[in-house]
């Protein structure tokens, strides 16, 4: 297995789980990781040993809090993949099935990435958003496209264009988040496989 600087991949039987590792900023995700992102997803794409992926966030706080926008106003914008953000938002090829499990705060590109998957488990402590209206931005990474094709799109353009954040259980009533587990438990659930 590769070590890789901002995720940990562990294959466990037919499942890929996939931790973005970068706790201290609330796995906020710049273009170099979304190069090793891509590079993650190519090789389970690839493998016909691997059946499922499972994307989640380290640490307790976050999934992903979205773009790093420290690492941005330094100026440090390498190539982002053809694939989106966390290799997978524009990565419209893939025939094998994607679980989000997201464990807290799931913002931005982080939110874009979870409605990538094909299914979201969430823990009660996770709140989802597409706050880039804020600070006038378009969530251009999938989210404005998919939220709205999911849920209706009364209440999609209200998340779009005010960037309110909506807590897992509204998630599910709203039809966007499979299922909500107790906090500390996206992951356990996701693996198990019962939604």
């Amino acid at each position: 297995m590769t070590d890789y600087k901002y995720c940990k991949v562990e294959d466990e039987g037919r499942i890929r789980i996939v931790t973005i590792n970068r706790p201290e900023v609330m796995n906020a995700l710049h273009n170099e990781a979304h190069c090793e992102f891509d590079t993650v997803w190519n090789e389970f794409a690839a493998r016909d040993d691997l059946w499922i992926g499972i994307i989640t966030g380290a640490g307790t706080r976050a999934f992903c809090a979205g773009n790093d926008l420290k690492v941005q106003a330094t100026g440090k914008r390498g190539p982002r993949p053809s694939t989106g953000f966390a290799g997978i938002t524009h990565r419209f090829d893939l025939a094998k099935p994607l679980i989000a499990a997201v464990n807290g705060i799931a913002m931005g590109g982080g939110f874009e990435a979870a409605l990538a998957c094909d299914i979201i488990v969430a823990a009660q402590n996770a709140l989802f958003a597409l706050p880039e209206v804020r600070v006038g931005l378009v969530a251009g990474s999938g989210g404005v496209h998919r939220l709205s094709r999911m849920i209706p799109q009364k209440q999609a353009l209200g998340m779009i264009l005010t960037g309110r954040r909506v807590p897992a259980a509204e998630g599910k009533e709203l039809g966007f988040v499979n299922e909500v587990v107790p906090e500390g438990e996206a992951l356990a659930a996701a693996s198990a496989g019962r939604h």
